[in-house]
């Protein structure tokens, strides 16, 4: 652990790289999570998943679906379901907006990453709009050229 890490208490557990490929984040919001002790031990253990994983709002509730946090072992038969669906804490605002975005055309709420913050488990959840092909291969482009000119910055020195 980075010193930076020790002094914000900040410690990410997962990261969901392929939703920065796959989608233009528009907007992002930092959530609260409600889970089970089992959960949170496997998460201190950096046992996540967040491939496959998007939020939804139901009944003014926000949700995190289909995220993986593996069983913890020692739990032994008061463990909990993998895959279940998890309450996202999020102020009533928070969700308000969230769901008017949802409603425009092509806009989805993808988890960016969990990470702990102060003891607590978070997930930072994104409004994204899907990538077509060649937006993809325009950013891979994009990072290309950005990776060159720092090399060369750098060979000048």
């Amino acid at each position: 652990m980075s010193e930076a890490e020790k002094t914000s208490g900040d410690r990410l557990v997962t990261e969901n790289r392929k939703a920065r490929h796959d989608y233009e984040i528009l907007e992002t919001f930092e959530a609260g999570m409600v889970l089970t002790g089992s959960e949170v031990k496997s998460l201190r253990a950096g046992r996540a998943n967040l491939k496959d994983s998007y939020a939804r709002i139901d009944r003014d509730e926000a949700f995190l679906l289909n995220a993986h946090i593996s069983p913890y072992a020692a739990a032994s038969h008061f463990g909990h379901e993998p895959e279940r669906n998890r309450k996202l804490l999020l102020h009533r605002s928070e969700i308000d907006k969230l769901n008017g975005r949802i409603q425009e055309r092509g806009l989805t709420v993808i988890p960016l990453k969990i990470y702990f913050k102060n003891g607590r488990a978070k997930v930072l959840i994104g409004v994204g709009r899907g990538k077509k092909a060649y937006d993809k291969r325009e950013s891979i482009k994009e990072r290309e050229m950005r990776r060159e000119a720092d090399r060369a910055t750098r060979v000048r020195r």
